[in-house]
């Protein structure tokens, strides 16, 4: 809890907590609203998330920690996902995800400095005939190549 959120970030998410807590099993559909709205849950939420919904904060940050969709920190402008399942590995995704991590001097789960991308593992996409394959935002892009992961890289710096 390093960073005291922004008083427009507490008004919103109290709002987002009046807003879910009288509905059955709150707690997911009320995580999922904050990181739509704000981009992350952060870890200030959790107290007053635990006691309108009357769980401790540990249970709070149990459920936020389990599924790997939930972030607790900011992101940067695009999401970078990087496909980790046996298809792209086979294909040369280990080759790939190297190269990426140091065009953008990054490793998963960090931001460029530029706030520009956020890298991400993910465990497949689904494009496993055309692997390997990174997901940049919600667009899917198979058969990468040093090249092409350099021009997409280069596109999103530049939006």
């Amino acid at each position: 809890m390093a960073n005291a959120l922004s008083i427009e970030k507490l008004t919103t998410i109290q709002s987002l907590i009046t807003q879910h807590k009288e509905m059955p099993g709150a707690l997911i559909p009320l995580l999922h609203a904050i990181q739509d709205t704000i981009g992350y849950i952060p870890e200030d939420s959790y107290l007053p998330i635990s006691r309108a919904l009357a769980l401790s904060v540990a249970e709070v940050h149990g459920v936020v920690t389990f599924y790997h969709h939930f972030r607790t920190f900011p992101i940067g402008k695009h999401i970078l996902y990087v496909c980790r399942a046996e298809s792209c590995q086979a294909m040369g995704a280990e080759k790939l995800e190297a190269i990426i991590k140091a065009k953008l001097n990054i490793d998963y789960h960090q931001t460029t400095s530029d706030g520009a991308i956020t890298l991400e593992p993910i465990y497949c996409l689904g494009n496993c005939a055309c692997s390997p394959a990174v997901m940049m935002d919600d667009e899917v892009y198979g058969r990468m190549d040093n090249q092409k992961m350099a021009d997409l890289i280069n596109e999103a710096r530049a939006s």
